[in-house]
Protein backbone atom coordinates (compact mmCIF):
# COMPACT_ATOMS: atom_id res chain seq x y z
CA UNK A 1 0.00 0.00 0.00
CA UNK A 2 1.60 3.59 -0.90
CA UNK A 3 -0.14 6.39 0.91
CA UNK A 4 -0.34 9.64 -0.66
CA UNK A 5 2.10 12.53 0.24
CA UNK A 6 -0.42 14.82 -0.68
CA UNK A 7 -3.60 13.96 0.90
CA UNK A 8 -2.79 10.92 2.85
CA UNK A 9 -4.64 8.54 1.05
CA UNK A 10 -3.93 4.53 0.52
CA UNK A 11 -3.39 3.56 -2.95
CA UNK A 12 -2.65 -0.15 -3.96
CA UNK A 13 1.13 -1.05 -4.72
CA UNK A 14 2.51 -0.76 -7.98
CA UNK A 15 -0.35 2.47 -8.64
CA UNK A 16 0.84 5.31 -10.69
CA UNK A 17 -0.68 8.42 -9.18
CA UNK A 18 -3.18 9.10 -6.18
CA UNK A 19 -6.72 7.84 -6.67
CA UNK A 20 -7.97 10.27 -4.74
CA UNK A 21 -6.02 13.71 -5.69
CA UNK A 22 -4.29 12.05 -9.06
CA UNK A 23 -0.85 13.57 -7.30
CA UNK A 24 1.81 11.39 -8.97
CA UNK A 25 3.34 8.70 -6.79
CA UNK A 26 6.87 8.73 -5.36
CA UNK A 27 7.99 5.46 -6.38
CA UNK A 28 9.06 2.63 -4.36
CA UNK A 29 12.03 -0.06 -3.51
CA UNK A 30 12.48 -3.16 -1.62
CA UNK A 31 15.11 -3.01 1.37
CA UNK A 32 18.13 -5.30 1.09
CA UNK A 33 17.95 -6.44 4.61
CA UNK A 34 14.32 -7.20 4.92
CA UNK A 35 12.68 -6.92 1.87
CA UNK A 36 10.25 -4.47 3.10
CA UNK A 37 8.79 -1.92 0.47
CA UNK A 38 10.02 1.81 1.09
CA UNK A 39 9.98 4.88 -0.87
CA UNK A 40 12.41 5.17 -3.56
CA UNK A 41 14.24 8.15 -1.71
CA UNK A 42 14.12 6.83 1.78
CA UNK A 43 17.40 6.98 4.00
CA UNK A 44 16.12 4.23 6.33
CA UNK A 45 13.86 0.95 6.27
CA UNK A 46 11.04 1.63 8.39
CA UNK A 47 10.96 -1.62 9.80
CA UNK A 48 14.04 -2.63 10.13
CA UNK A 49 16.67 0.63 10.03
CA UNK A 50 18.67 -0.19 7.63
CA UNK A 51 20.22 2.54 6.14
CA UNK A 52 19.17 2.30 2.45
CA UNK A 53 22.36 4.86 1.20
CA UNK A 54 25.12 2.30 1.82
CA UNK A 55 23.26 0.23 -0.62
CA UNK A 56 24.89 -0.02 -3.95
CA UNK A 57 22.21 -0.61 -6.69
CA UNK A 58 23.06 -3.06 -9.43
CA UNK A 59 23.89 -1.93 -12.54
CA UNK A 60 21.56 -3.35 -15.40
CA UNK A 61 22.97 -3.63 -18.50
CA UNK A 62 20.98 -3.23 -21.41
CA UNK A 63 21.11 -5.80 -24.62
CA UNK A 64 22.43 -3.76 -27.52
CA UNK A 65 20.72 -5.69 -30.72
CA UNK A 66 24.11 -6.45 -33.32
CA UNK A 67 23.66 -5.32 -36.79
CA UNK A 68 24.34 -7.74 -39.36
CA UNK A 69 25.60 -6.24 -42.47
CA UNK A 70 24.42 -7.90 -45.93
CA UNK A 71 26.92 -9.44 -47.77
CA UNK A 72 25.87 -7.64 -50.76
CA UNK A 73 28.78 -7.05 -53.58
CA UNK A 74 30.04 -3.78 -54.16
CA UNK A 75 30.87 -3.07 -57.76
CA UNK A 76 33.05 -0.69 -58.52
CA UNK A 77 33.58 1.27 -62.05
CA UNK A 78 36.88 0.73 -63.52
CA UNK A 79 39.02 3.67 -63.17
CA UNK A 80 39.17 6.02 -66.71
CA UNK A 81 42.88 7.07 -67.16
CA UNK A 82 42.91 10.71 -67.98
CA UNK A 83 43.88 12.29 -71.55
CA UNK A 84 47.50 12.93 -71.79
CA UNK A 85 49.24 16.75 -71.75
CA UNK A 86 49.72 16.88 -75.41
CA UNK A 87 51.33 20.60 -74.92
CA UNK A 88 53.62 19.35 -71.81
CA UNK A 89 55.11 16.28 -74.11
CA UNK A 90 56.21 18.65 -76.73
CA UNK A 91 60.02 19.32 -76.61
CA UNK A 92 60.68 22.98 -74.59
CA UNK A 93 56.72 23.49 -74.05
CA UNK A 94 57.51 25.46 -71.09
CA UNK A 95 59.91 27.63 -72.89
CA UNK A 96 62.45 26.04 -70.66
CA UNK A 97 65.62 25.26 -72.72
CA UNK A 98 68.83 23.93 -71.99
CA UNK A 99 71.36 27.09 -72.48
CA UNK A 100 70.78 30.08 -70.75
CA UNK A 101 70.69 33.50 -71.75
CA UNK A 102 72.34 36.32 -70.21
CA UNK A 103 70.13 38.94 -72.20
CA UNK A 104 66.75 39.17 -71.79
CA UNK A 105 64.48 38.97 -74.50
CA UNK A 106 63.68 41.58 -77.02
CA UNK A 107 60.28 43.89 -76.07
CA UNK A 108 58.02 44.45 -78.81
CA UNK A 109 56.60 47.40 -77.27
CA UNK A 110 58.04 50.95 -78.27
CA UNK A 111 60.65 52.60 -75.79
CA UNK A 112 59.63 54.71 -72.74
CA UNK A 113 60.07 58.56 -73.16
CA UNK A 114 61.62 60.06 -70.65
CA UNK A 115 60.23 63.02 -68.95
CA UNK A 116 61.33 66.80 -69.04
CA UNK A 117 61.14 68.81 -66.43
CA UNK A 118 58.89 71.41 -66.56
CA UNK A 119 60.77 74.80 -66.83
CA UNK A 120 59.98 77.42 -64.11
CA UNK A 121 57.96 80.13 -64.38
CA UNK A 122 59.54 83.65 -64.54
CA UNK A 123 58.91 85.44 -61.22
CA UNK A 124 57.18 88.52 -62.13
CA UNK A 125 58.60 91.33 -59.21
CA UNK A 126 55.69 92.27 -56.66
CA UNK A 127 56.02 96.43 -56.18
CA UNK A 128 56.22 97.94 -52.63
CA UNK A 129 53.29 99.25 -51.15
CA UNK A 130 51.79 100.64 -47.83
CA UNK A 131 51.08 98.59 -45.26
CA UNK A 132 47.35 97.78 -44.81
CA UNK A 133 44.88 100.26 -42.62
CA UNK A 134 43.35 98.33 -39.29
CA UNK A 135 39.62 97.29 -40.20
CA UNK A 136 37.06 99.05 -37.50
CA UNK A 137 35.96 96.62 -35.54
CA UNK A 138 31.73 97.18 -35.80
CA UNK A 139 30.24 96.36 -32.35
CA UNK A 140 26.32 94.47 -32.36
CA UNK A 141 23.86 96.36 -30.39
CA UNK A 142 21.41 94.53 -28.94
CA UNK A 143 17.88 95.34 -30.89
CA UNK A 144 15.45 96.54 -28.34
CA UNK A 145 12.16 95.78 -29.42
CA UNK A 146 9.51 98.59 -28.44
CA UNK A 147 6.93 96.30 -27.22
CA UNK A 148 8.06 95.75 -23.44
CA UNK A 149 5.57 93.88 -21.70
CA UNK A 150 5.73 90.72 -22.98
CA UNK A 151 6.94 88.37 -19.77
CA UNK A 152 10.09 86.51 -20.14
CA UNK A 153 9.42 82.58 -19.78
CA UNK A 154 11.17 81.29 -16.46
CA UNK A 155 14.10 78.90 -16.91
CA UNK A 156 13.24 74.90 -17.62
CA UNK A 157 14.68 73.02 -14.68
CA UNK A 158 15.75 69.83 -15.01
CA UNK A 159 13.63 66.94 -14.17
CA UNK A 160 14.69 65.87 -11.14
CA UNK A 161 16.37 61.82 -11.73
CA UNK A 162 14.39 58.97 -10.33
CA UNK A 163 16.93 56.58 -8.00
CA UNK A 164 15.49 53.02 -8.26
CA UNK A 165 14.40 51.79 -5.41
CA UNK A 166 17.38 48.69 -4.07
CA UNK A 167 15.11 45.46 -4.16
CA UNK A 168 17.08 43.11 -1.64
CA UNK A 169 16.46 39.42 -1.72
CA UNK A 170 14.83 38.15 1.38
CA UNK A 171 15.64 34.37 2.02
CA UNK A 172 12.79 32.14 2.85
CA UNK A 173 13.60 30.66 6.11
CA UNK A 174 11.20 27.69 7.54
CA UNK A 175 11.46 26.93 11.44
CA UNK A 176 9.14 25.00 13.84
CA UNK A 177 7.32 26.09 17.02
CA UNK A 178 7.45 23.58 19.64
CA UNK A 179 3.37 23.77 21.17
CA UNK A 180 4.18 22.72 24.85
CA UNK A 181 7.11 25.62 25.58
CA UNK A 182 6.60 27.73 22.77
CA UNK A 183 10.29 27.65 22.02
CA UNK A 184 11.04 28.67 18.26
CA UNK A 185 13.82 26.66 15.92
CA UNK A 186 14.94 27.67 12.81
CA UNK A 187 16.24 25.16 10.33
CA UNK A 188 19.29 25.11 9.31
CA UNK A 189 20.05 26.37 5.79
CA UNK A 190 21.82 24.87 3.11
CA UNK A 191 20.89 21.47 4.50
CA UNK A 192 19.38 18.72 2.29
CA UNK A 193 18.46 16.44 4.97
CA UNK A 194 17.44 17.23 8.48
CA UNK A 195 17.61 14.73 10.60
CA UNK A 196 15.65 15.10 14.18
CA UNK A 197 15.86 12.79 16.89
CA UNK A 198 18.16 12.51 20.37
CA UNK A 199 22.02 11.96 20.80
CA UNK A 200 23.47 9.18 19.25
CA UNK A 201 26.29 6.95 17.67
CA UNK A 202 25.40 6.25 13.97
CA UNK A 203 23.35 9.19 12.83
CA UNK A 204 23.86 12.55 15.22
CA UNK A 205 20.06 14.58 15.58
CA UNK A 206 20.49 18.47 13.69
CA UNK A 207 17.44 19.02 15.93
CA UNK A 208 18.31 17.85 19.27
CA UNK A 209 14.71 17.07 21.08
CA UNK A 210 16.82 15.49 24.84
CA UNK A 211 15.67 19.02 26.29
CA UNK A 212 12.23 19.49 25.36
CA UNK A 213 9.22 17.93 28.52
CA UNK A 214 8.18 14.20 26.99
CA UNK A 215 11.75 13.82 24.87
CA UNK A 216 11.41 10.11 26.15
CA UNK A 217 8.72 9.19 24.08
CA UNK A 218 11.13 10.37 20.96
CA UNK A 219 13.79 7.60 19.38
CA UNK A 220 17.20 8.36 18.68
CA UNK A 221 16.70 8.35 15.04
CA UNK A 222 12.76 9.28 14.52
CA UNK A 223 12.11 11.50 11.75
CA UNK A 224 13.99 13.76 8.60
CA UNK A 225 12.58 16.94 6.75
CA UNK A 226 13.99 16.97 3.22
CA UNK A 227 14.66 19.88 1.48
CA UNK A 228 14.11 19.81 -2.05
CA UNK A 229 13.90 23.66 -3.86
CA UNK A 230 11.44 25.49 -1.78
CA UNK A 231 9.76 22.07 -0.72
CA UNK A 232 10.06 20.71 2.66
CA UNK A 233 8.87 16.96 3.10
CA UNK A 234 9.15 15.28 6.46
CA UNK A 235 9.51 11.32 6.92
CA UNK A 236 9.58 8.56 9.41
CA UNK A 237 12.60 6.93 9.21
CA UNK A 238 11.66 3.67 11.57
CA UNK A 239 10.64 5.68 15.06
CA UNK A 240 9.20 3.01 18.13
CA UNK A 241 5.82 5.55 18.26
CA UNK A 242 5.74 6.91 14.96
CA UNK A 243 5.02 10.44 13.41
CA UNK A 244 1.72 12.15 12.79
CA UNK A 245 1.26 14.70 10.72
CA UNK A 246 -1.90 16.87 11.50
CA UNK A 247 -2.85 14.12 14.05
CA UNK A 248 -2.97 11.45 10.83
CA UNK A 249 -0.26 8.81 11.22
CA UNK A 250 2.49 9.08 8.73
CA UNK A 251 4.17 5.24 7.82
CA UNK A 252 7.55 4.93 7.48
CA UNK A 253 9.15 4.36 4.20
CA UNK A 254 6.10 7.64 2.91
CA UNK A 255 6.75 11.39 2.66
CA UNK A 256 4.45 14.23 3.55
CA UNK A 257 4.89 18.10 1.61
CA UNK A 258 4.94 20.20 4.99
CA UNK A 259 2.79 23.18 4.27
CA UNK A 260 2.78 26.29 6.69
CA UNK A 261 0.48 25.17 9.60
CA UNK A 262 0.95 21.46 9.50
CA UNK A 263 1.60 20.31 12.96
CA UNK A 264 4.05 17.40 13.75
CA UNK A 265 3.76 15.19 16.31
CA UNK A 266 6.84 13.37 17.23
CA UNK A 267 5.09 9.66 19.27
CA UNK A 268 1.93 9.09 20.39
CA UNK A 269 -0.70 11.41 22.25
CA UNK A 270 0.37 14.61 21.22
CA UNK A 271 3.05 15.04 23.37
CA UNK A 272 5.49 16.49 21.97
CA UNK A 273 4.35 18.67 18.90
CA UNK A 274 5.69 21.36 16.57
CA UNK A 275 4.20 23.61 13.93
CA UNK A 276 5.66 24.04 10.72
CA UNK A 277 5.93 27.85 9.76
CA UNK A 278 7.87 30.14 7.03
CA UNK A 279 9.51 32.95 7.28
Amino acid sequence: MIVCPNCNHPNPDGAVQCEACYTPLPATTNCPSCGATVQADAAFCGQCGYNLHSAGVPHVHTAVATTVTPDTPVEVPALVPPDPLLELLQPDALGISGSTNSHPPESSLPPTEVAVPPEPAPQIPVAKSSPPEPVSTVVAQPVVSGQSNIPTPPPVEPAPTATAARTQLQQVTARLIHVQSDRLIELPQNFSVIHIGKPNDRIPPDIDVSGFPNSEIVSRIHADIRVEGDAHYVEDVGSSNGTYINNLPLLPGNRHRLRPGDRISLGKGDLMTFLFQLA
